[in-house]
């Protein structure tokens, strides 16, 4: 059978959240105010180490290229979500899904690569992250993460787009996934599946298995007995707690089988790795920094605050000390029990 014949479906149909108008109305504003803040938080920190001097160091320039990076990973579903909410036939064409679909894993690959890299930079700095991040390795690192992530991708999603779809076109998710797009094929391709899987699986797995490494390494840290020693490392307690969520998530999706899940499951499940984590980054990687805060403030509002000026920093938990360190060994165990689920 001629392949080109087979493929009448020109465009797909993504349902969405599925619902009432005043449903559908509420879900549009909550999505758009996240997507807002989103772009507003990963912007003025990718401005502000682009314009700031003091930032022009190997760490902000990492932490400008992940926030830059999560611009573009909320950008390629959230404006689309947004469109088809309010759209009466919530289509989407057959290269734009296709296309959807590779920047969405592509971006999601490098955002792995980042969070690994940066976990690294959040529990290391303390001890001798100035002296081996230098500006070759910063750049040698930033520049694998974006190869690596838009290089893995395009060969499988090619195959995968030129599968026979004949119809159903429906499809019932906000965006264009793997298995829906599998399941609305004419015709199985196990040797495509299997492949992206397996990439996608080794991406997580490596990545994990990195973080892992260094989450059991600096275990003991959580059990100084020193409070100034626990102080410097409440940095670690955000990054495991987002990494967590991200990871979890993901791994639920894409490395476990899904069959099981409910559909709304499924979609909540996407919404917290796709959306909620570009929303919560900029808060636990850089809006905690001094330097980054005075930085920001100078980007946002034009204003030149000087270092004596700038009142003494208050920590981001107002609780006392041993509340704190029990709320980071939850963190951290939580993190361990997700990934040995």
């Amino acid at each position: 059978m001629n392949r080109s014949a087979t493929r009448i479906v020109t465009e797909f149909v993504l349902l969405g959240f599925p619902g009432h108008w005043k449903t559908q109305i509420f879900l549009f504003s909550l999505f758009l105010v996240v997507y807002a803040l989103a772009l507003l938080g990963n912007g003025a920190i990718t401005c502000a180490v682009r314009w700031d001097p003091r930032l022009h160091s190997p760490m902000y320039f990492l932490l400008g290229n992940f926030a830059f990076l999560e611009i573009w990973y909320v950008s390629s579903t959230v404006p689309n979500m947004l469109v088809n909410i309010l759209s009466k036939t919530k289509a989407i064409s057959f290269s734009g899904c296709f296309l959807q679909f590779h920047f969405f894993f592509s971006l999601g690959t490098a955002e792995c690569l980042f969070l690994a890299v940066t976990v690294d930079l959040a529990i290391c700095h303390p001890l001798h992250y100035p002296t081996i991040m230098t500006r070759k390795l910063c750049g040698m690192l930033v520049s694998l993460c974006w190869l690596i992530g838009f290089l893995g991708y395009p060969i499988p999603i090619f195959f995968i787009s030129q599968l026979p779809f004949c119809g159903p076109n429906i499809i019932d998710h906000f965006l264009c996934d793997m298995d829906p797009l599998m399941a609305l094929s004419c015709t199985p391709a196990p040797i495509t599946e299997f492949i992206f899987y397996t990439q996608s699986s080794f991406v997580l797995f490596f990545t994990i298995t990195y973080i892992l490494i260094y989450t059991l390494l600096f275990r003991a840290v959580f059990q100084a007995p020193s409070a100034a020693g626990q102080r410097k490392d409440f940095s670690i307690c955000g990054s495991l707690a987002v990494v967590s969520f991200f990871y979890g998530t993901v791994m639920v999706m894409y490395v476990s089988p899904t069959f099981g899940i409910s559909t709304l499951m499924q979609k909540i499940l996407t919404l917290v790795y796709s959306i909620m984590i570009p929303f919560l980054n900029p808060l636990i990687y850089s809006l905690r920094n001094k330097d980054m805060k005075l930085a920001l403030r100078n980007v946002l509002f034009g204003m030149r605050i000087s270092q004596n000026s700038q009142a003494k920093d208050v920590s981001y938990f107002q609780v006392p000390m041993k509340n704190k360190v029990e709320m980071c060994k939850f963190f951290q165990w939580s993190f361990v029990l997700i990934l040995s689920s």
